[in-house]
């Protein structure tokens, strides 16, 4: 077999084992023997790039960012439905049909809480996905739609031109995964899978849109040429032997079918890897479709039924108080069990001081108990009549339950937050900050090693990884002696970095990368980073009142003194770096637009900065250049229309030389 032969099978095997694995949930081919063939996949192409083609597997990974997205106008209109809250809006609904057609049936389907879009394939090969949009326009999601695993990226004996509908989700298992990350990154939290899924597929760059795993449910046929179908179940069936993973649908001959498949639905609302907001009814024939017609706003053929949100009361037993990963104390409520959309509750969130005050709520109480978007259940009230007598309002603790650091209300929220720079209930996230990139940039710490460390009782500050030997790391699960030796080098490069990347990676409050350089450059040391006074603070560029309070308070903390201590006996650097004599971009405001080929953005900036400039976002009449790569967009257009000089990054080069 010649490499181009080689290379078509790899395509065609991979081709089916991804189907097998995303869309039937029946894989055949391990996770490694994927990855080995779809790593030789990519040699093969790239030796031979002219035979990469879009339904390639090794196109599903992501590709170059956007500036934005375009705008499509739907071939067919993306409708929305009618929604009707109880059952018997559903039979007057059925009565409304059956006074045109008596004999009408229906197909009920979960309504997947996602993002719709649309699927455009010409003779087989997917070319376009939109989102829904207003239903008349959407936006081009193409290329973070090819990294959707179960869409398939060509169609076998497929139609001149498909377009089908479906909805994209995140599935509940990676929703919490994502959240868990996020919160040991200290980053926001997605409030639900919808938000997470819609926030993922709008993503400019596609190679986050893959990495959030996101899921499609297909359930209907937009428009397709050559097939006639007459019923919406037959079209349902070709999407199936097309290789599209459909939405879950059952037959009903009559409404009060339907209603009991609704019901069934509903109780069984946990068993589905995506969130439900309701379920579907749609007449099946597709004939009696097109004679029932739409209103202005909804077709006259179909009606989504709402779930109503189930609450109920219980006791209040306890209110215990958690301790995030990003410092944040979090009262929860602890109940009595009670069943709730289809599962058994026995906790709720109470978010925050000012939810428990504004509602009163109290240890004890009888509270009204719901699921919000039928997944985090949360208190809507208290029963004051059945409040026990002996009751006293509720506050959260002044010290965090977990290490006894103070703790402190954000000035800007709701939040209450542990101080401690070594609290245990923040280590993951503490550990992964420190080691990120963009702080002490510790190569191959990333948050899997860390919970390794960690579970294995290795490391219990940032300051025990410098005192970390390489055949207890060796030891670690996935890690081996390799690995650990790289390891080891890696933290001892860190022991060199800047002041600036170690005062970033302490994670004090309102001090990121920008704050950590200007303070180095500003005190020069940390020792008189830690001496200086309010005054000297807030005098500083950039640093304001609320910031310099808060690095006061990190450096007040016996906590930090510790990491500080530990630190300085391991030898790290505590000095920042002397100032580049080459200040030739001193006072100039840069923007980089577009794909750069010499460097990465980071790179780009760093470069700019260590010549005296700054890299800035946006453009504006203060803007001294405009760098623009490959596809530039909205931000050279700006350029452009303000008269900001443009360079090519040619000619960034040469001023850099």
């Amino acid at each position: 077999m010649d490499e181009m032969q080689e290379l078509e099978a790899l395509k065609q095997e991979l081709t089916r084992a991804g189907y097998e694995y995303y869309v039937l949930d029946q894989p055949t081919m391990s996770d490694y023997d994927y990855d080995h063939k779809l790593r030789r996949l990519e040699e093969l192409e790239a030796a031979h790039p002219e035979a990469v083609t879009p339904d390639s597997p090794t196109q599903r990974v992501g590709g170059k960012a956007l500036e934005s997205f375009q705008q499509v106008v739907h071939r067919v209109p993306l409708e929305s439905l009618q929604d009707v809250f109880d059952f018997d809006e559903l039979r007057a609904f059925d009565q409304r049909v059956r006074a045109v057609f008596p004999e009408a049936e229906y197909v009920v389907e979960p309504k997947v809480d996602g993002l719709s879009v649309a699927l455009e394939y010409e003779n087989g090969l997917f070319v376009r996905g939109a989102t829904r949009g207003d239903g008349q326009v959407g936006e081009d999601v193409t290329e973070n739609l090819r990294t959707v695993r179960s869409i398939p990226m060509r169609v076998p004996d497929a139609p001149a031109r498909l377009i089908v509908r479906g909805e994209v989700y995140m599935p509940k298992k990676v929703f919490h995964a994502l959240n868990e990350e996020r919160e040991r990154r200290g980053e926001a939290l997605f409030a639900n899978p919808r938000n997470a899924a819609a926030g993922s597929l709008r993503q400019l760059d596609p190679k986050v849109a893959a990495s959030r795993k996101l899921d499609i449910a297909v359930f209907n046929v937009q428009w397709v040429e050559g097939d006639a179908f007459t019923s919406h179940l037959g079209t349902l069936e070709y999407l199936k032997s097309k290789g599209f993973k459909v939405i879950p649908h059952y037959s009903c001959a009559a409404v009060e079918q339907a209603v009991e498949r609704i019901a069934q639905i509903g109780e069984g609302r946990e068993e589905f890897p995506f969130d439900i907001d309701g379920a579907v009814v749609k007449v099946d024939d597709l004939a009696q479709r097109e004679e029932l017609g739409s209103t202005a706003k909804f077709p006259r053929w179909a009606a989504a039924y709402k779930y109503p949100p189930e609450v109920k009361p219980s006791k209040l037993v306890d209110i215990v108080v958690q301790v995030g990963r990003t410092g944040v104390l979090t009262p929860k409520a602890v109940l009595e069990p009670v069943r709730l959309a289809g599962t058994t509750v026995t906790s709720a969130t109470l978010h925050n001081q000012d939810f428990i005050s504004e509602k009163d709520i109290r240890i004890g109480d009888t509270v009204l108990v719901r699921k919000a978007g039928e997944i985090i259940p949360e208190v809507l009230s208290v029963v004051p009549e059945k409040r026990p007598e002996g009751t006293s309002p509720y506050f959260l603790p002044q010290r965090c339950p977990v290490c006894g650091a103070p703790v402190e209300r954000d000035e800007d929220g709701a939040h209450v937050r542990c101080t401690g720079a070594e609290c245990p209930a923040q280590l993951l996230r503490n550990l992964a900050h420190f080691a990120s990139r963009d702080a002490m940039d510790i190569e191959g710490l990333g948050i899997a090693v860390v919970e390794n460390l960690v579970n294995a009782g290795l490391v219990k500050t940032p300051g025990d990884l410098y005192f970390l030997d390489a055949q207890s790391v060796a030891g670690l699960e996935r890690m081996g002696k390799k690995s650990a030796e790289n390891l080891m080098a890696a933290i001892e490069r860190s022991k060199s970095q800047d002041l600036g990347r170690l005062l970033y990676a302490f994670g004090i409050r309102q001090v990121g990368q920008k704050a950590g350089k200007i303070l180095a450059a500003r005190f020069g040391t940390l020792e008189a980073l830690e001496s200086a006074t309010l005054e000297e603070l807030t005098a500083v560029d950039d640093i304001g009142g609320i910031t310099a309070e808060n690095i006061l308070s990190w450096f007040a903390s016996p906590q930090s003194q510790h990491l500080i201590a530990r630190l300085r006996e391991a030898g790290v650097n505590m000095s920042a770096a002397k100032q580049s004599e080459d200040r030739r971009f001193a006072g100039m405001t840069f923007v980089l637009t577009g794909a750069l080929e010499r460097f990465t953005r980071d790179q780009a900036t760093a470069m700019i900065e260590e010549r005296g400039g700054k890299a800035a976002g946006s453009v504006s009449k203060k803007t001294t250049y405009v760098v623009a790569g490959e596809a530039a967009g909205s931000k050279l257009r700006k350029a452009q229309e303000l008269g900001v000089p443009v360079l090519t990054e040619e000619e960034f080069w040469d001023m850099l030389q």
